[in-house]
């Protein structure tokens, strides 16, 4: 998709990480960049309230000026700021966009719309990537824009090895000139009253050969359609979350799928996504898929 980097932006340090690692995304790409500011309240009539528009609209207008500055003819910066419900605006603005950039963390409803709720309801309902991004303790990016160490990583899942969540990892990998890291987690069946931890233990090794051939056969298309990355691919006996989170340590970039569900009681993003967005300190890319 040639559609622009999308970010989510309020002002908040979160945001500001998250227009940084936008920016350095665009020029990877060679892609627009577009920074979408939404007021969440719907009246205007209350106290103060023209000024802290006139403050938002200044502070966006300020990093637009920033980032226009950094970025080449072929990544050029528009801003917008639309008088929305800030999930409905991220929503629709991803809608035709590559990737959708926000702050994984908001500071409150005065400073920020980019709290949990809101980057968790867009995580939920978009339909491209949605990358999370925080920020130092002392409000500084942790990607800026020339900054580009550490490996990507994605946790896949052999039950649902779906070709957008993978091609985006290699992809990611190949436009940083970064190492891939390929997680894939599992665990024996659990023993019962029909099946004894002894022939358990002694299934161990066969599993955990069908289960590597399967992450190998999973990715050699992949291997050699991308032969400029090159792919480091593990089997980690663990619970998915915790070992997806585990293995991003000291990453540049987590990818992780979450499968849309179609379901009466709403969308949700998934335990390994969910644990991602709130354990892992890297940027934390959330490929949706069918």
């Amino acid at each position: 998709m040639n559609g622009p980097i999308v970010v989510g932006f309020d002002g908040s340090p979160e945001s500001v990480a998250a227009a940084a690692w936008g920016a350095r995304e665009a020029l990877l790409r060679g892609l627009p960049l577009e920074l979408v500011q939404a007021w969440p309240w719907p009246r205007t009539d209350v106290l103060g309230t023209d000024d802290a528009i006139s403050w938002s609209r200044k502070k966006l207008a300020a990093k637009e000026t920033e980032l226009r500055a950094v970025l080449t003819a072929g990544a050029g910066i528009t801003s917008a700021h639309v008088h929305q419900d800030p999930a409905e605006a991220l929503e629709a603005a991803g809608r035709n966009a590559t990737v959708l950039v926000l702050g994984s963390r908001g500071l409150s409803t005065v400073r920020g719309f980019l709290v949990g709720s809101v980057s968790q309801e867009v995580l939920r309902r978009a339909r491209c990537p949605v990358v999370l991004v925080r920020a130092e303790e002392d409000g500084e990016a942790t990607a800026p824009p020339d900054a580009a160490d550490g490996d990507v990583v994605l946790g896949l899942d052999l039950k649902h090895p779906c070709d957008d969540v993978i091609a985006f990892a290699f992809e990611a990998a190949g436009l940083r000139s970064a190492h891939l890291r390929v997680v894939h987690t599992w665990a024996p069946p659990i023993s019962s009253e029909y099946t004894a931890l002894a022939a358990v233990g002694s299934m161990y090794g066969e599993l955990a050969a069908v289960e590597q051939r399967r992450l190998t056969d999973t990715l050699a298309p992949w291997r050699s359609r991308c032969a400029q990355v090159t792919v480091n691919a593990t089997l980690v006996r663990d619970n998915a979350a915790a070992g997806v989170v585990e293995a991003s340590a000291g990453a540049a970039l987590l990818v992780v799928g979450r499968r849309i569900r179609r379901s009466p009681i709403g969308a949700h993003i998934g335990p390994v996504a969910h644990a991602a967005i709130h354990h892992v300190k890297c940027p934390v890319a959330v490929v949706p898929y069918d």
